[in-house]
């Protein structure tokens, strides 16, 4: 087994309007690094389109059905003050949770140990019924739905180290007991959620907020005592990473201090978590990271990480 790249070019098309920090160019330079001859041997798969039933489980069904009748024919249309879609947003979402549910597949069939998925728009701020922060559907959400009604597994955690706190994911997790969701975040800062005190229905919540500025050690720190056991705790039988890379120093949209070798560490210690509770089963969902040359470089040491080829 090893890893498999998903990713597809319409996720390109889908055009945010000049200077909008979710660009294409950020799928464009995660597809060049990964043309490199190192990653010759990586599986790859094209990100299919998600049936929009599938969606429509995890999210509102007028919503649904409202963001594919904004979908312009020629332009670009505002959803919310952030986040906008163009002709070809709506194939790309289709393929970004198509994507993450085929990734989902290849892992649970047992054909890939692991998966990372390159596609946009985002999804972890997409609530049940209103899109948020750059994002339309919560990919990760329709993964685990994916997860539990095809393969029949209860238990399934989303690890989210994107800077900004998942709202969406918290908030479609909240009253699911068998479903996790831990983040690591800048605190305060947008959407304005992500409180230790939020719990859910079970304790299935678990936020830890760090201070503008953190770096390794509050993020280790984080990991050690909190993050990895909460985790463990629940015994997910499938981890799924929401994988945001804007909380590397060089990013503009926040304020805290990982380095790039901070996302191979992260990958590391939940691959072995990962190794002692679900078979090694992880899935990573492509999330925020808005510096171009951070966002290649940490997406390649992540993926170089769950490949194995990085010594812990």
């Amino acid at each position: 087994m090893a890893t498999l790249f998903v990713t597809h070019h319409d996720c390109i098309d889908h055009d945010t309007g000049p200077g909008h920090p979710e660009c294409p160019d950020r799928l464009r330079v995660i597809q060049r690094v990964f043309e490199a001859e190192e990653f010759m041997f990586l599986h790859r798969e094209e990100a299919p389109l998600a049936d929009l039933d599938l969606i429509k489980a995890v999210h509102d069904p007028a919503y649904v059905d409202k963001v594919m009748a904004s979908i312009p024919d020629h332009g670009i249309e505002a959803l919310d003050g952030d986040t906008y879609v163009s002709s070809g947003s709506g194939k790309a979402a289709l393929r970004s949770a198509g994507g993450a549910c085929v990734a989902v597949d290849a892992v649970m069939d047992g054909h890939e140990r692991n998966a990372f998925v390159a596609t946009r728009p985002p999804g972890h701020h997409a609530e049940y019924d209103r899109a948020m922060g750059f994002c339309l559907f919560n990919n990760a959400a329709i993964a685990a739905h994916h997860a539990r009604r095809k393969y029949g597994i209860k238990r399934v955690a989303v690890m989210d180290f994107d800077v900004h706190h998942g709202n969406g994911t918290q908030d479609l997790f909240y009253n699911e007991p068998d479903l996790f969701y831990c983040s690591t975040h800048q605190w305060p800062l947008y959407p304005g959620t992500g409180a230790e005190t939020e719990r859910g229905c079970a304790n299935n919540i678990l936020n830890v907020g760090l201070a503008a500025g953190s770096g390794t050690v509050a993020l280790r720190e984080a990991f050690n005592s909190t993050v990895l056991p909460g985790i463990a705790a629940f015994e997910p039988e499938l981890l799924i990473i929401s994988a945001g890379f804007d909380a590397h120093k060089n990013d503009p949209l926040a304020g805290l201090c990982f380095e790039t070798d901070d996302y191979v560490w992260m990958t590391q210690q939940l691959m072995a978590l990962a190794d002692q509770h679900c078979g090694g089963r992880v899935v990573s969902l492509l999330e925020g990271g808005y510096d171009l040359p951070s966002l290649a470089s940490s997406a390649v040491q992540h993926v170089r990480a769950l490949m194995g080829d990085i010594a812990p």
